[in-house]
Formats: C-alpha cells, sequence, structure tokens
C-alpha cells in the first residue's frame, strides 16, 4: 500500500530527537512585547505548549513515522495528525466523529517528492508561526537532497486553520548553507522567542548547529544562525536536541540546544541556554545534562523549569546513580538555577532523579537508558506540571530492553517521589506483552486531547512489531496515570502504510 492524495481529512479514529525553539540575528527591529495568551490571532506566548492546529482549545497530536514507505519509496517518510475533540482523540474506530489526517511528500500541495530515505517525520514540532491564531506544523527530513547535495535536509510548515493542517500554503526551506550529509532537520521547535515578528521563530538544527526563520509575506525567511560546534562563549557541542521555556518569566521563551560535546569525548550531555528578549536571542550559559530535555512548571511559581536526561549515567555510578538519571533545574528571576552556583557556572548540578532514588519505583541498572526521552505536563490536574521519564533499555523481569515509563510528580517542593508510578507492556490492563527490544518508551508525551486539565500518556516503541511502531494511550487521573481503559495502535489505525514505519520516532512536545 502507498500513500497518494493523504491530505484530506479521514473521518476514521485512531503519534528521537526533541524539539523546541532559538535566536534572531540580523539588526531586526523588536516590536512590543509578547501577548499573554495564547490561540487569539496576532499574539502568542512564550509558554504556550498547545499543539492545536485548528484553534478549538483541545491538543492535537502530530507523529512522525520517517521510514515510513511512500509511492514505493522505503523511508520516504509521512506523519499523522489526531485532533482533540471533548472525548479526546479517539480510540481507532471506536469514537464517532474523531478526526485525523495523514501527510507526506505525495500529498498534493505538499512541497517536494518522497524519495527513498528522505526522512520525512524524523522531527516534528508545532508553532504559530504566521500569528493567526493556529498552530503550525514543522516537520524534519534530514534525509532530503538539496540539489545534488545527499543528506543536507529540508523542513516543510504545514499552516493550521479552523479546518485543521492544510496544504495550500505550505512550504519548504533549506538551510541557509546547505552542505552533504549535515542533515538539516534533525531537530526542530518554534517558540515566541523576541518581538521582532509576531509569530514564533522557527529554529532548525543540522550538524553544525542552528537556524533561524521566521515567517513574513508568505515565506519562511532565514533571520540567523548559531554554530555550535565553534561556540564562542561556552563548549563545542554537536546538537540533537530542542527545547523552549519562560525560565525567568519575562514573556519570552529561552531556547535550550542540547547535544554531545568533543571537548569531553560525547561521555557527557551539556545544554547551551540562550535567553530570549526584546533585543533577540542571546547566549547565556552552559548547564550539564542534556541527551534530552523539556520543560515546564513543576513547582507552580510561574517560571518554567528545565528537565534534563542523561541516558548513561557511568561517569555517576560512584554516587549510587546507575542505568540513566535526570536533572532538574528551576526557573526564577534570574533565569535557571540548580542546587548550587560555583564559581564555574557551567559545572552547576542539577537536582538529579535516579530509579534509586528514594520512592522511584525500581532499581538503577546498566543500560536501562532511564532518561533518553522526558515530556513535562500536568497529569492529575492539580497546577503541577509532572515528568514522564522513558527508559527504552529497561529490563521487564527477564526481557531485555522491553522498556517502561515513568511519571514523578510536580509539587510546590519542585519534583517530588510522593505519587511516582512506573508503566510497561505486562503492567495490568496495558495492551500486549514486554518483548525483547520493544524499547517502550522511546518517546513519550504528555497532552490533554479532551482539555479537561489533564495530560494523558502516549508512549512509543518505534521498534515494536518488526519495526512498524506502535504508541499506546494511557488516560489521566486525578490521582496521576491510569492503565484501565489503556489502549494501543499503529500508522495503520490512520489509514497510514504501517510496514517498517518506524511509527513514533517523533512526537511533537
Amino acid at each position: 500500500m502507498t500513500i497518494n492524495n493523504l491530505g484530506s481529512r479521514r473521518r476514521t479514529v485512531s503519534v528521537a530527537v526533541s524539539a523546541a525553539s532559538f535566536l534572531l540575528l540580523g539588526g531586526l527591529a523588536i516590536a512590543a512585547a509578547p501577548a499573554s495568551f495564547a490561540g487569539t490571532p496576532g499574539g502568542t506566548s512564550a509558554n504556550d505548549r498547545n499543539s492545536d492546529f485548528d484553534g478549538d482549545g483541545y491538543n492535537d497530536v502530530l507523529i512522525g513515522a520517517p521510514r515510513g514507505t511512500v509511492d514505493g519509496k522505503a523511508g520516504a517518510g509521512f506523519v499523522t495528525v489526531q485532533y482533540g475533540a471533548a472525548n479526546g482523540m479517539g480510540k481507532n474506530d471506536s469514537v464517532p466523529g474523531a478526526r485525523t489526517a495523514v501527510f507526506s511528500q505525495s500529498t498534493a500541495g505538499v512541497p517536494g517528492t518522497s524519495q527513498t530515505s528522505d526522512s520525512f517525520g524524523s522531527a516534528v514540532a508545532t508553532g504559530d508561526l504566521d500569528a493567526d491564531g493556529y498552530d503550525d506544523a514543522v516537520i524534519g527530513a534530514p534525509g532530503e537532497e538539496v540539489g545534488s547535495l545527499e543528506d543536507a535536509g529540508r523542513v516543510t510548515v504545514l499552516f493550521g486553520s479552523e479546518a485543521g493542517l492544510g496544504t495550500a500554503r505550505s512550504v519548504t526551506i533549506a538551510s541557509a548553507d546547505p552542505a552533504a550529509g549535515t542533515r538539516f532537520g534533525s531537530a526542530a521547535t518554534a517558540a515566541r522567542l523576541t518581538g521582532a515578528t509576531q509569530g514564533d521563530v522557527v529554529a532548525v538544527t543540522d550538524h553544525r548547529g542552528a537556524e533561524l526563520f521566521t515567517y513574513s509575506a508568505g515565506a519562511l525567511r532565514h533571520t540567523g544562525t548559531l554554530d555550535t560546534t565553534a561556540h564562542p562563549a561556552g563548549r563545542a557541542l554537536t546538537p540533537a536536541y530542542l527545547t523552549t521555556g519562560d525560565y525567568d518569566s519575562d514573556g519570552y521563551a529561552e531556547l535550550v540546544i542540547s547535544g554531545y560535546g568533543p571537548g569531553d569525548g560525547h561521555a557527557q550531555g551539556w545544554s547551551s541556554v540562550y535567553s530570549g528578549g526584546e533585543s533577540g536571542v542571546t547566549y547565556q550559559r552552559d548547564l550539564r545534562g542534556g541527551v534530552s530535555t523539556a520543560s515546564g512548571d513543576i513547582d507552580n511559581d510561574g517560571y518554567d523549569d528545565l528537565v534534563t536526561g542523561h541516558n548513561s549515567s557511568l561517569d555517576h555510578e560512584a554516587e549510587g546513580m546507575t542505568g540513566g538519571l535526570i536533572g532538574v533545574y528551576y526557573g526564577g528571576d534570574s533565569g535557571l538555577r540548580g542546587q548550587e552556583a560555583p564559581e564555574d557556572a557551567t559545572e552547576e548540578a542539577p537536582q538529579y532523579w535516579t530509579q534509586n532514588s528514594p520512592g522511584v519505583p525500581g532499581t538503577g541498572e546498566r543500560g536501562d537508558a532511564w532518561g533518553t526521552e522526558l515530556s513535562v505536563a500536568d497529569v492529575d490536574g492539580d497546577g503541577y506540571a509532572d515528568v514522564a521519564v522513558g527508559a527504552p533499555g529497561e529490563d521487564v523481569g527477564t526481557v531485555p530492553d522491553a522498556g517502561a515509563v515513568w511519571l514523578l510528580r510536580g509539587s510546590a517542593e519542585g519534583l517530588t517521589a510522593t505519587g511516582a508510578q512506573s508503566f510497561d507492556q505486562n503492567s495490568a490492563e496495558v495492551p500486549g506483552t514486554a518483548e525483547a527490544g520493544d524499547a517502550w518508551g522511546q518517546q513519550v508525551r504528555l497532552a490533554d486531547t479532551d482539555h479537561d486539565g489533564r495530560s494523558e500518556l502516549l508512549a512509543a516503541a518505534p521498534d515494536e512489531d518488526s519495526d512498524d511502531g506502535v504508541v499506546w494511550h494511557l488516560s489521566a487521573s486525578t490521582k496521576g496515570l491510569v492503565t484501565t481503559g489503556s489502549w494501543l495502535y499503529g500508522a495503520q489505525s490512520l489509514g497510514a502504510p504501517g510496514d517498517g514505519a518506524a511509527f513514533g520516532t517523533a512526537i511533537d512536545e
């Protein structure tokens, strides 16, 4: 089965790299501070993390399947969209009226042509680029050719509307300096980083750094470049992950670029923080940690907090941190802070959490990869953002690398193990069976698709079922996540070809 003209919305029911945002260079004039609300034409906010393509107030879910076969081209890739509603995003065909859509480069109106190994959907992100009150979809295809340059990469933007995502105004962009093998589009995000443009700024990484784009007169225009491999102030960094958050609550988002640095043999993850503001984005500092990142207000103090993942913790084993860990930096008037602030701010330590922390279920073991993937949102509706942690290398009983997911709770004192939960495919009422190499939890996303103030869990295993990829849905309650009524689905449930598609490789945060 191939995808042809899949831009039309289906009346069927039933989602890495992480995503986030950047800096404005080039001397652009700065406008007034951003509005303090989202979903209004002409205004966005720094902490708006909704993915609402049709502006109805319900989170929509954007999922990448970069190894999907399209028009006979293996690895061309596609993305799926599931629209939120009063009854959520729908369970397969059991909820009448649930809406889904599938897009590829073979969909009418989408720029480009589906080609082998384009990897369309390797990275996905959302933001209101044109400030019309509808979020737009940003889709990375790092395997795309640019002219004769193989794997130079491209990014496609589909714009939202009252009817949802459409292709009528879709655009594609490449690096301002394309080069073979740099894989532009490996990570992407959009956020309110400056007042120089009404809409969100798009940030896209390749192996050399990140580039910024703003929407103007029907096109995305290059407005700046961050070369992280030759950082003038901080560590040289090969970027892999992005997140944004308003850590100082000034109305502008900060950008965090994370990855590995060659200075320590790529053994330690690092995060470079760029501060947003009226004059654009400026480099602020480096922080330890960041093979994955996510942001949200864990202690409900009005400042976003940063969570960093370290899926290998060999350098912390002497401290009892084995099998991966996460670190929390809390926001405040002066931005992010850790547990201490030594003279060398780049070494500031976060608040560390592992499976061996008191109250956290399980035991940390080498290869668990606890912290490979993160998501931050309020699950129980108490006003405090909670943290979902993926550990795709976790053994379930004697089954190696079956994978599992944890939920740690937010509180007025910050992240806490009180009420912590863990789940795997052998948990009661979770469909499926834990099998070797499933890597359940390789992607996680907390999303409030029914607008009840509580975010459900989407947990993906892109390697499940011979690399077809499967996503699980666990409901939210006032007591946390619940497995009752949980369900799973693959790309075929949404009308797309699932064979070897790696569905769930990317889920928009």
